[in-house]
């Protein structure tokens, strides 16, 4: 695999070039046809973006479609990172599509594979344990919820175990797995949170306070 590394308003150091190609070759474990990797970093020169200051973009080339991905951070290392996240992101949605379409089963919609391989969510019992009546405002259980009225439907509910983290871990946990969002618990303040991608390369965060 090629390395090619160019730069605009800033100098590259022959160190941060072999940091580069030891950090890409982690590249060939999720696409074996990769041939060249370009990495082009940038320099901003507003002042007023020092938490930006650098962006690296990294256009992957291989037998299949280009694949790219950059990001920015307030110098190199961390830039590189935030792309290489990314890109490996991407590299993991392809493959997984690919063993779909090239699976033995052909991929079943949500609604026939929901239909046939779980029972239907409303148990027909009011709150109370009895047979739920003709009333459409009577009460009645959808899973572990309580509805009144016809309600919400709800498809799906999951609970997971998760570790009080910073967030720096929580950006870092987001990129990795490649969503938009990524819900944690906030080490500082104890509150439920959720970090998002807002345009560009910009952050959100959101805080639950009861």
């Amino acid at each position: 695999m090629d390395v090619a590394i160019s730069s605009r308003h800033c100098e590259v150091s022959e160190r941060f070039r072999r940091h580069v190609e030891e950090k890409l070759t982690r590249l060939e474990k999720h696409d074996q046809s990769v041939v060249r990797v370009d990495v082009e970093v940038t320099q901003e020169r507003n002042p007023r973006q020092a938490d930006r200051a650098v962006r690296i973009q990294l256009t992957l080339h291989s037998r299949g479609p280009v694949v790219r991905a950059e990001a920015a951070a307030e110098d190199k290392m961390a830039a590189l990172d935030g792309a290489l996240l990314r890109l490996q992101a991407r590299l993991r949605k392809t493959a997984d599509k690919k063993r779909i379409h090239r699976g033995s089963r052909t991929p079943t919609s949500l609604a026939a594979a929901a239909a046939s391989a779980a029972p239907p969510l409303f148990d027909g019992t009011t709150v109370d344990g009895s047979a739920s009546s003709d009333d459409p405002a009577a009460p009645h259980r959808v899973g572990p919820l309580t509805v009144f009225g016809e309600g919400p439907m709800v498809v799906r509910e999951k609970t997971h175990q998760a570790a009080p983290m910073t967030l720096d871990q929580a950006l870092y946990e987001m990129e990795l797995v490649g969503h938009d969002f990524f819900l944690f618990v906030d080490k500082e303040t104890e509150l439920a949170s959720v970090v998002y991608r807002r345009r560009g390369y910009d952050y959100g965060v959101i805080r639950l306070e009861v």
